[in-house]
């Protein structure tokens, strides 16, 4: 074999920027293959045109991809290439101003606590009867989900058309960022008196919500947008808290006035929780997680007579009267 092409792996390593320990692995994982490998002494030797591969497989790695990953992407072409650099760079913006925000809030609890920032009021919600659907995610696939749910929503109300009794709003039931997933709902409160909603799509159900009493707060433009606006949830979490409260439910975010733009200057949004006085029994963990039933949130089947199931869900958040027309 002509090896005057070839570069022994020293020279690799400094050419490439890779260390012959790192050239080693990727040689064992595969990822990059030496061009030949003396029989006798067992040297590894790489063309001259593996060099910008080597510093290719460095620069990805330095973006903590895994080597497994590394492989995968240098194989799909540089199309293919392109687009996943492009996603992680999003990523990593995103992970950025996420780490801007939370630095902005501790900075502020610490000067002025959350209590200065966000103003929380007690308002009692009246029972409601809801358009629901629900889905099991994290903060990734919320947007998406919120904005098929109310089109399939909305046009089923047209189909009434339904009246409505108050602005949209969203259930949570647990933590739903960028590590945590959990149930959210999409609800869509309407009068039980008028029109009903009729073929309902799978997966939307509709449920009777009992009335309740919500510590509040609201959050307005770029504060109502991910991740700031969990300064507003933990602002009436530390309210109910601080009060000798119970929480009585899963959080509501009700939509006083939405834009269509998560950091749009009109947008307003209420941060709702439901809460009760204390009781003695414990209360630490959900009822799903211990293996009995969740609420008796009434389930009403409109598709063949009106009938009364167990919801799925745990909580009872009743729609605010005020505003309802906004």
């Amino acid at each position: 074999m002509d090896r005057r092409n070839l570069l022994p792996i020293g020279q690799f390593s400094q050419a490439s920027g890779l260390s012959v320990t790192a050239l080693r692995h990727y040689d064992a994982s595969g990822v990059l293959v030496p061009a030949f490998v003396d029989p006798v002494s067992g040297y590894r030797y790489f063309r001259r045109d593996q060099v910008r591969t080597a510093q290719s497989i460095r620069a990805l790695r330095q973006l903590d991809i895994p080597v497994e990953e590394v492989g995968r992407l240098l194989g799909g072409g540089e199309e293919a290439l392109a687009a996943a650099l492009r996603a992680r760079l999003r990523a990593a913006e995103r992970r950025l101003e996420v780490q801007r925000s939370v630095v902005h809030s501790l900075l502020c609890r610490l000067t002025e606590g959350a209590g200065m920032t966000h103003r929380v009021t007690v308002r009692q919600g009246a029972a409601e009867r809801i358009l629901v659907r629900a889905a099991t995610l994290d903060n990734s696939g919320l947007e998406d989900f919120l904005r098929t749910s109310y089109q399939e929503m909305y046009a089923v109300a047209g189909r009434g058309p339904l009246t409505f009794t108050g602005p949209a709003f969203v259930r949570f039931h647990g933590v739903c960022d960028d590590e945590n997933e959990t149930l959210v709902e999409a609800c869509l409160p309407f009068r039980p008196d008028g029109a009903q909603p009729t073929d309902l799509p799978e997966g939307m159900t509709v449920r009777e919500l009992p009335g309740n009493t919500l510590a509040c707060t609201e959050v307005e433009g770029e504060a109502a947008a991910f991740p700031r606006i969990l300064g507003g949830y933990d602002a009436v979490a530390d309210w109910i808290t601080e009060h000798g409260f119970a929480f009585a439910g899963p959080v509501r975010l009700v939509y006083r006035r939405w834009s269509g733009v998560p950091d749009h200057p009109d947008n307003r949004l209420e941060i709702a929780w439901p809460f009760d006085e204390p009781t003695d029994e414990p209360a630490d963990e959900p009822a799903h997680e211990r293996g009995e039933s969740r609420s008796g949130e009434p389930v009403i089947a409109l598709t063949s007579g009106l009938s009364t199931g167990r919801s799925r869900v745990d909580g009872d958040l009743g729609p605010a009267r005020e505003d309802a027309h906004e």
